[in-house]
């Protein structure tokens, strides 16, 4: 895994969401400076149970959050963040995250909640352990969460192994349709979710496919307010049979505040050239330590 220190980059006026080409200027600019490796340790979840944890802390955010303000407010004028990079060799992709407004004096708290680790022995998000996550990092002030999730395509909704075919729409029922705690069927989860919008780019020669959702059920109440959702925005890339997915989060209400954020980290998402510490996701997929 490899950190860059964080930099302050000149993204393009238009959001990059929207123009995904945009980032490879970024990565450009990135490729100049020194990396910084070290080691980590993984958590290795060995039942169902961690991921109904998670969606405890997850969602005890969301109450937090609604009693708690953002400690920042945005000015109406986006501002650029200080952008650091984060790399991940274990799995080979890397993306952006924002760690300051410097005109705000601003500071985002990210925790790595979970440190990359291999597909097999990921944590699930759902009882088939099909969807697992690879990554993840929260602030937990301001409810912001980052994941990577590594799956299968749902042969129920994508039918083609011709890539070059499948819409974004198809990719994220996919994604969505495998991401829950809850014990139900395929089509019972992507009844949880609520697409806003979606569309496709190429990066590199290579499909990159982009949705936008909401997340309106849960495996517990926090609050009885039933228009409070998690407004996700996320990204997926597909290698070797198995869709490589970003997703970036905060609560509706914050959305106008953190969402054009939220847009860069999750346009900046890129598949890397693998290296010798390269993982596989098929390489004993049902291997749990």
């Amino acid at each position: 895994m490899v950190l860059h220190s964080s930099l302050s980059l000149s993204l393009s006026l238009s959001s990059p969401f929207l123009n995904p080409n945009n980032n490879n200027l970024i990565l450009n600019n990135l490729n100049q400076h020194k990396h910084k490796h070290f080691s980590c340790s993984a958590f290795k979840p060995t039942s169902q149970n961690a991921i109904f944890r998670r969606d405890f802390v997850l969602f005890g955010l969301t109450s937090l959050s609604l009693t708690t303000p953002l400690s920042v407010t945005l000015a109406e004028e986006e501002e650029e963040p200080k952008m650091a990079s984060f790399e991940d060799e274990l799995n080979a992709y890397s993306y952006l995250y924002p760690v300051e407004l410097p005109s705000k004096k601003f500071v985002f708290k990210w925790v790595e909640s979970r440190k990359p680790e291999r597909y097999s022995s990921a944590a699930p998000l759902s009882p088939d352990a099909r969807l697992r996550i690879v990554s993840e990092r929260v602030d937990i002030i301001d409810n912001l969460i980052i994941s990577v999730t590594i799956g299968p395509p749902n042969s129920s909704i994508i039918k083609t192994t011709d890539k070059s075919k499948w819409t974004a729409k198809e990719v994220a029922d996919s994604v969505l349709s495998d991401k829950s705690a809850l014990r139900v069927t395929s089509s019972q989860r992507l009844a949880e979710s609520s697409v806003l919008d979606t569309h496709s780019g190429e990066i590199d020669g290579e499909p990159y496919w982009y949705y936008e959702y909401l997340v309106r059920k849960s495996p517990i109440k926090v609050t009885p307010d039933s228009s409070v959702y998690r407004h996700y925005i996320a990204s997926t890339a597909e290698r070797d049979g198995y869709f490589y997915s970003i997703s970036a989060s905060t609560l509706s209400p914050q959305w106008e505040k953190m969402g054009a954020i939220l847009e860069k980290t999750v346009s900046s998402f890129r598949l890397l050239m693998p290296t010798e510490n390269y993982v596989p996701p098929y390489k004993d997929p049902w291997r749990f330590w």
